[in-house]
């Protein structure tokens, strides 16, 4: 250890030399001036700040020291810079904000009476000015023996590990952002650094256990898919990080009353999910110094997928975050780590999470409502992981290993575990999409399914209706083989799915803030290329509900796979999917959207080969050593001299698994194998009597503040002040959106392009060839739940038996009921169907003078507006003179009053009978027209798409569209 006098030195403060950090750390820009990142200055002359700022932060100290300390110590500095220096037999990490205005320092050292014990020192009361942190730099390099030396510098500490002997330091030498979220930004880590703690350090000798250890640990890349952030709590999801803030806030300010609410574990403390938190072996040597604050130096990294995109409806700003992060329980290659443990964690678990945000305001605070009460913000979180069954596959029998069911669970004890755990996460309902074959010649996946099925009829029977596990089986591998439709009958069970368990919808306070409660768990054999599709069709359900909550598009209204909306989301979702297949299986995904779709048919069928021999060639040669380096990154393998080395164990399976029974009295009932707190609805309800009668907590106009120990510096870090920097490098500008399918010169001539995100980019021309002309292997696609059959042989005798019978179902069914679908055993009957139907309307329509009543068509143009529709409107218009001159009751119409306005009867008329040639427009002159407009004219034909050079003989200055 160092001496005495070398310890207590760095750390004697005296009011020149710290600072308190109690003070405004907002404030402290006035301390000194910036400098380029990571490089600390060698002299005192290069961070003496102008004589000016150093007299105002005089003056500020003068004033924080004769306030009295606030009862919290909230005003914490986030460090995001960290430079590491060594002695003989000590290291200091100097930790500072981005700005490099703001330091702290830790010291780590060996306990020289157990050498597998780490000291580690700070004085957490101060935060030290560059000139401070020179001069104690300078101080211990002077009385230091050998002096310090600087090793390296990062962006961030993942934690210690030890092998055989010494430990090394994990650091994060390069990161890049990846989204941004109230404020706060996350980050991929790039690069990483494994730094020894002794100065002393010698290269492990060749082929011994240590070196052997040291290659194993690099093998896992932590430059890929891991994650973090310095601000918000990535392990998480948005409705556990809301409503744990909003209920501190608000018990904080009832505090006085003696108030609390209920309690829910999910958001009583502020910990972070250890089950996602894949650092969490580095990070114990930390934990256990409890005088250090260790998550405010060591980052917390998630393994698995972070992307974002903008979306632009006319101007208007959204971001849509997906955040998928994998459970580092049970964690390991495609083959090697498959169904359940006796914990009941279950193989390439992942909880995926969409977020929805409306960029009106940046931060999750409101500026009316106040902390944490943005109702801008929406999420939906769905999980993935591995049939929780006891089960494996030879991996020496590829390319298609048989399923063996190893191990005999007839009260299905882990399988409870699991479904416990998720009722504790999510609450109730839990609903199950089992995606795996049903029928095989060869059984394989069937043989799984039953045994599935018979799981969840055993836990059904101890569970009341109200709490059973909700099951949905549904073969989608032999649904695409056999050319029948995939998505549809997917669409269904989860457009139930999420009107049942919800979503979460932030609101104004407690009271109005929509919770999901539930969650939908997918599954497939590897959970990775069906469970994908599946997952993007369930979150594009999810979306529609979500734009819907804040707003942005109306009711009922149905997102098209070819708007640019899904386009983003279907590129989001394969990287999102390849990413995952990538951890877990070696390649990326063997069948996409496009596989399930039908489209670019051959591309994607050779995609799909080369992926299946790559991930065959991953299994057969790489995963072994991939599994080795998990399970020492995570911890499950630790190494002792008495134990077997990790190379020479057969298998891991008591890695994983925890077979001893410490005591056989205690034994888990196969009756009350769920826990009945977490079925209870209560955990998520926040509307308790006593805050009932208080009218504040009721009060929409109530503004909530933060509570003294929260410091959400988000400002600072979205829009860091003095930094100097071009737009091109800003992050929320370069990121992915939809304006990249925008026309590069909109003045080009032609159709007018819709900047809409949420229409078909398919002309009505391609729609209607693809409907035509199916491609191949498309000729028998229908709807299997809720068809009928349809029986022509029956029909023959009569002479339009398609227009008259099927015409008649068409009109009687419901189509914006679910379970209507029209079955398409024959396309061409129904393409004929609809070809002449389609041709006798129009005819009607624009053949006039046949006696077509006008008056039938008021609702195409005198619309009934809703009080919400109109609420919609009126909230989302952009023009404000619009605003005062509309009315609610000029949408209101009487049901029974079908007549027309002349105007607007004369101006279809016109139009009529110019498309269908009837008359040409040189026939009609403003005399004959007088109440028709220049301007209405434009505008129609804008509408319906017409050449006005060829029907509307305009002035230039008429058209004010250009």
């Amino acid at each position: 250890m160092i001496p005495s006098s070398a310890v207590d030195k760095p750390f004697e403060k005296t009011p020149s030399t710290a600072t308190s950090s109690t003070s405004e750390s907002n404030d402290s820009d006035t301390l000194g001036e910036l400098s380029y990142a990571g490089q600390l200055p060698s002299n005192e002359e290069d961070v003496i700040p102008n004589q000016d700022e150093d007299d105002e932060s005089s003056n500020e100290e003068e004033e924080n020291t004769s306030n009295s300390l606030p009862e919290f110590n909230n005003k914490r500095i986030i460090l995001q810079r960290f430079t590491i220096y060594n002695s003989l037999t000590t290291m200091y990490i100097v930790g500072s904000n981005a700005k490099e205005s703001l330091f702290r320092i830790l010291e780590i050292g060996k306990d020289q009476s157990n050498e597998d014990q780490l000291v580690i020192l700070e004085d957490k009361s101060y935060f030290y000015t560059r000139k401070d942190m020179v001069e104690l730099l300078n101080g211990l390099d002077e009385s230091i023996e050998a002096g310090i030396h600087k090793i390296a510098q990062g962006y961030g500490l993942l934690g210690f590990i030890k092998f055989t002997k010494g430990y090394y330091l994990s650091i994060i030498t390069k990161c890049s952002q990846v989204a941004v979220l109230g404020g706060h930004y996350m980050y991929h880590i790039d690069e990483t650094k494994l730094i020894p703690l002794d100065f002393n350090y010698r290269r492990p000798e060749k082929y011994s256990d240590e070196e052997r250890l040291l290659s194993i640990f690099k093998y896992l890349d932590l430059g890929k898919t891991f994650y973090f952030s310095y601000a918000y709590d990535i392990t998480n999801s948005l409705q556990t990080n809301f409503m744990r803030n909003k209920r501190a806030a608000t018990e904080y300010k009832f505090a006085k009353d003696n108030i609390k609410l209920k309690n829910n574990e999910n958001f009583n403390t502020f910990e972070h999910n250890e089950r996602f938190v894949w650092n969490n072996m580095l990070l114990k040597p930390v934990l256990q110094n409890s005088d250090t604050a260790a998550y405010e130096w060591f980052q917390p990294i998630i393994h698995g997928f972070i992307d974002q995109a903008k979306i632009s409806v006319y101007g208007k700003k959204f971001y849509i975050t997906i955040i998928a992060r994998r459970s580092h329980h049970f964690a390991g290659a495609r083959f090697l780590k498959r169904g359940v443990n006796d914990r009941g964690n279950v193989a390439n678990e992942i909880e995926t999470e969409q977020i929805v945000s409306d960029m009106l305001t940046s931060s999750f605070h409101d500026p009316k409502f106040g902390f944490y009460n943005n109702a801008r913000y929406t999420s939906f979180i769905q999980h993935r992981g591995s049939i929780p069954l006891y089960w494996t596959q030879d991996l020496n029998k590829l390319p298609k290993p048989p399923i063996e069911i190893n191990l005999s669970d007839p009260f299905y004890q882990s399988s409870a575990l699991h479904f416990n755990n998720l009722f504790q996460r999510y609450g109730p309902p839990i609903i199950i999409l089992n995606l795996i074959k049903t029928k095989e010649k060869q059984p394989r996946e069937s043989r799984l399914n039953q045994h599935f099925a018979n799981c969840i009829k055993y836990l059904n029977q101890f569970l009341s209706e109200e709490h059973k596990l909700r099951f949905h089986s549904f073969d989608m591998s032999r649904h695409s083989k056999k050319n029948l439709d995939v998505i549809g009958p997917l669409q269904k069970i989860a457009s139930h799915s999420i009107r049942e368990i919800g979503y979460f919808h932030n609101g104004h306070n407690l009271a109005s803030t929509k919770l999901q409660k539930g969650i939908i768990r997918t599954n497939c054999i590897d959970c990775l290329d069906r469970t994908n599709a599946a997952q993007f069709i369930i979150c594009k359900e999810a979306l529609t509900h979500q734009l819907e909550g804040l707003g942005l598009i109306p009711k009922d209204k149905t997102l098209n796979y070819d708007s640019d909306l899904i386009n983003i989301l279907t590129e989001i979702f394969h990287d999102h999917g390849d990413t995952i297949a990538v951890q877990y299986g070696g390649s990326n995904l063997v069948n996409t959207m496009d596989s399930y779709r039908r489209i670019n048919q051959w591309s994607s069928h050779t995609r799909d080969i080369l992926n299946s021999v790559k991930r065959i060639y991953s299994n057969s040669f790489i995963d072994s050593i991939r599994q080795e380096a998990i399970n020492l990154f995570l911890g499950n393998y630790v190494y002792a001299p008495d134990k077997p080395k990790l190379w020479e164990l057969e298998n891991d399976f008591y890695l994983h698994n925890e077979m001893t029974i410490d005591n056989i009295r205690i034994k888990t009932s196969y009756v009350q194998w769920f826990n009945k707190f977490y079925l209870s609805n209560s955990r998520f309800s926040f509307k308790d009597d006593l805050f009932i009668n208080h009218n504040m907590y009721w009060d929409p106009e109530w503004r909530l503040e933060p509570f003294p120990d929260c410091n959400d510096n988000w400002f600072n870090e979205c829009y860091v002040p003095r930094k100097f920097q071009s737009l091109s490098e800003v992050f929320s500008y370069n990121m992915n959106s939809n304006a990249r399918y925008f026309p590069s010169n909109s003045n080009q001539p032609g159709n007018v392009f819709d900047y809409s995100p949420f229409e078909s980019r398919k002309s009505k021309q391609e729609e209607q060839y693809a409907f035509s002309k199916p491609k191949s292997g498309e000729s028998n696609i229908r709807y299997l739940d809720g068809c009928f059959e349809d029986d022509v042989n029956h029909f023959q005798g009569e002479k339009n038996y398609e227009e008259k019978k099927i015409g008649a179902r068409i009109e009687n069914r419901d189509f914006m009921h679910e379970s209507a679908y029209l079955q398409m055993t024959n396309p061409n009957k129904l393409k004929r169907f609809l070809t002449n139907k389609i041709e006798k309307f129009a005819l009607q329509i624009l053949k006039i003078g046949e006696g077509f009543e006008l008056r039938s068509l008021k609702p195409m143009f005198e619309p009934i507006f809703s009080e919400q529709d109109y609420e919609l409107y009126q909230s989302q218009i952009e023009i404000p003179r619009l605003i005062t001159t509309i009315s609610k009751s000029s949408y209101d119409k009487k049901p029974n009053d079908y007549a027309l306005s002349s105007d607007n009867e004369e101006i279809y008329k016109y139009f009529s009978a110019v498309i269908t040639n009837t008359i040409s427009s040189e026939d009609i002159t403003s005399s004959q027209l007088p109440y028709l407009r220049t301007e209405d004219f434009k505008l129609y034909s804008k509408y319906t798409r017409m050449e006005e050079d060829r029907y509307l003989h305009l002035n230039t200055e008429d058209d004010y569209f250009k």
